[in-house]
């Protein structure tokens, strides 16, 4: 009997295999970088920054791959994460439900995509939610605050 019942089970593990896959590399680059510094410090004449640069670079590419797996695996769950206060979300969410920030459209979901009915991103009564400024009375016009019925005569004498 398989250990996954759903498609969705089984490409979520799929992803967090990758992910520790990756993670054991980077702690292998690690490893790698301490003996070529090591090297480095035991003979002077020995220049091991390309390699060591090197091993940098592939660390942060593979943080980045870690990245976007964990995008996947919140996309499998139904889920998006806020690029402003890293809030988990719905997919089917336009704004971001604990700081109000806009999703982007490439974040919109197809009409069949449905998050799960019990997901993690439910706001509680306990979320507070941004509430918008009211518009100010005033309006600024080089430096000089006016009422907005000396703006509207001034907009009436630009007219004439």
């Amino acid at each position: 009997m398989p250990i996954f019942q759903d498609a969705k089970g089984k490409n979520i593990s799929n992803f967090q295999k990758m992910i520790d896959e990756k993670k054991n590399t980077i702690r292998k680059y690690y490893d790698e970088i301490g003996h070529l510094y090591y090297g480095q410090y035991k003979d002077v004449n020995v220049d091991m920054t390309k390699d060591i640069n090197a091993r940098c670079e592939s660390i942060s590419n593979l943080y980045i791959e870690i990245e976007d797996l964990n995008v996947k695996i919140l996309r499998e769950r139904g889920l998006k994460k806020c690029a402003v206060c890293s809030t988990e979300n719905n997919l089917s969410n336009a704004f971001c439900f604990k700081c109000g920030a806009r999703f982007d459209d490439s974040d919109a979901v197809p009409a069949d995509v449905v998050a799960p009915p019990n997901a993690s991103a439910t706001p509680s009564r306990y979320d507070t939610k941004p509430v918008a400024a009211a518009a100010p009375a005033e309006t600024v016009v080089a430096d000089e605050v006016i009422d907005a019925s000396d703006a509207q005569e001034i907009e009436e004498g630009k007219e004439e």
